[in-house]
């Protein structure tokens, strides 16, 4: 694995991950979600792994500040852990994944499979449904969030609501918030309510009803949607969550819709079953 600098339009550079041979034919992006890197979440490593093993390229497209990491101590368990993302630009989505998409395209790729877990999935699915370019051959869209319902359930949402829009209001927003994001991440006071207000990422509004379903019908290209059978944050019915996701497609009778029995939203624990389904679907399986 190695790690890659890739410069935005906006002059940022984003620091990705490279897996496998740049003289393959295959590569897959995978955009990650919130508190995610290949330092910290075993799902994108394993992917990574995996697919460089058989011959197929891993890009992973790492957000607007995925490498800031924090250390913290978890009372919960007495140990030391380290979370982000905890600043993070959702207006600059679109422009992140079409940053990675070119990079992989100068690179040379013949076959770009444009992927995303979680956050990472609400990512592409807008790029898809609104990039005039026909880059992305095929997608893979694992455990997307209706955000609206998604704040709606996640604990201490309230407070870190209240409390990010008074530091805001205060001048601090580049400030860190005094508790974990949702139980799991640290996360200024600016990223909080961007991730609130991010309309651009509310294209999976399947339980909340909030959002917009145009993105998911103009994605061009075929895909997969696939989802943990015990995913807590798709209501009771996951793979019905997905379904209506694929039926939002213009071609729903062309893309596949996958449950994966066991498995959670962050598939803990089968990150290897994971990594072996993307592979499946990358060769046409």
């Amino acid at each position: 694995m190695d790690i890659i600098r890739v410069k935005t339009k906006r002059g940022l550079e984003l620091k990705g991950a490279l897996y496998g041979d740049i003289n393959s034919d295959t590569v897959v992006v995978m955009a990650t979600g919130i508190c995610s890197n290949v330092f910290q979440n075993d799902l994108l490593d394993f992917t990574g792994k995996l697919l460089s093993e058989n011959g197929i390229a891993c890009i992973i497209a790492h957000a607007h500040d995925s490498f800031s990491c924090l250390a913290y101590t978890d009372f919960s368990i007495n140990k030391q852990r380290h979370a982000g993302v905890f600043n993070d630009d959702f207006n600059m989505v679109y422009e992140d994944i079409e940053s990675y998409i070119l990079y992989a395209k100068e690179l040379g790729f013949k076959r770009i499979v444009l992927a995303g877990h979680s956050l990472g999935s609400n990512k592409i699915i807008h790029y898809l449904g609104n990039t005039p370019d026909n880059y992305v051959d095929y997608f893979i869209v694992s455990s997307p969030v209706d955000i609206m319902h998604w704040w709606s359930v996640m604990p201490n949402i309230d407070n870190c609501f209240e409390l990010a829009k008074k530091w805001v209001d205060e001048g601090r927003g580049d400030d860190i918030l005094p508790f974990m994001f949702g139980g799991f991440s640290p996360m200024t006071a600016n990223t909080v309510l961007g991730f609130y207000n991010a309309d651009n990422l509310k294209n999976c509004p399947v339980l909340s009803k909030q959002g917009e379903t145009n993105s998911l019908y103009n994605i061009k290209p075929n895909g997969a949607f696939v989802i943990g059978s015990k995913d807590s944050v798709t209501g009771k019915s996951p793979i019905g969550f997905m379904e209506t996701l694929n039926n939002w497609t213009k071609n729903p009778e062309k893309n596949k819709v996958i449950e994966v029995q066991g498995a959670s939203h962050i598939y803990f624990g089968m990150h290897n079953e994971y990594a072996k389904l993307v592979l499946d679907l990358v060769r046409g399986k």
